[in-house]
């Protein structure tokens, strides 16, 4: 199946980094430094594109994440009970300023 090129990216590197690129292209076995370059951005980018969803699969999930970091909510009273609990587990176990629980 052929690819249908329609479209260019022009991009300045340096002689050092050309030549880099070019030997890892022969090494892996590429017809042509632009496939090789093309294969590995497009992996790369589909990559980035996968690790963001995971975290956060649609806009509306990172608006509500990013609302949540720039205007938290005033803790409940669950949270309070929480964090007194906490405490206390703390003072009971020597642990006055750690926020690391020690296991045996």
């Amino acid at each position: 199946m052929a690819i249908t090129v329609n479209d260019r990216i022009d991009v300045r590197i340096s002689k050092e980094q050309k030549e880099l690129i070019k030997y890892a292209s022969e090494l892996s076995g590429f017809k042509s430094l632009s496939e090789f370059i093309v294969y590995h951005v497009q992996a790369q980018a589909q990559k980035i594109i996968k690790d963001s969803n995971t975290i956060l699969s649609s806009m509306e999930d990172k608006r509500i994440f990013l609302e949540a970091i720039l205007n938290p909510a005033e803790p409940n009273d669950a949270l309070k009970k929480a964090r007194l609990n906490y405490n206390k587990f703390k003072e009971a176990n020597g642990e006055e300023n750690s926020t690391v629980t020690k296991t045996p």
